[in-house]
């Protein structure tokens, strides 16, 4: 069975950082791409970045360009985010995601296409003084 298990959430200030990772087991990680979206209490679900493991080139959505990084490590078959600078807003359930990558295909595209994929559950983020 594939799982896709996050974890790494926690309670941070304003200004602070966490990473969050991605436990991946059951699917041939560099067929994959690896996306982390969050959602926050009454709002819609958020692709935040996105990562084609074959080539690892990545997507991040405007909210987040410039604070997170997204990287994955094949030989442990992890993805991680690395989120700096959070601010409130970043508070939200954040889910790693998995979806087959066609060779080739931009990470901006195929986060598009992660509603088909693997999910895993939620992991908190709360950035509050």
């Amino acid at each position: 069975d594939v799982q896709l298990q996050a974890s790494g959430g926690g309670l941070a200030q304003p200004g602070g950082s966490l990473r969050l990772s991605c436990a991946v087991s059951g699917l041939t990680f560099e067929d994959y791409a690896f996306a982390w979206f969050r959602q926050a209490p009454g709002k819609e679900r958020e692709g935040v970045s996105c990562i084609v493991s074959r080539d690892g080139t990545t997507y991040f959505a405007d909210s987040v360009a410039g604070r997170f990084t997204i990287s994955r490590d094949n030989a442990k078959n992890a993805v991680y985010l690395r989120m700096d600078d959070l601010k409130p807003e970043d508070t939200a359930a954040y889910f790693c995601a998995a979806v087959r990558a066609e060779r080739g295909v931009s990470a901006a595209r195929v986060i598009g296409l992660m509603k088909y994929g693997y999910w895993g559950r939620g992991t908190q983020v709360t950035v509050s003084s």
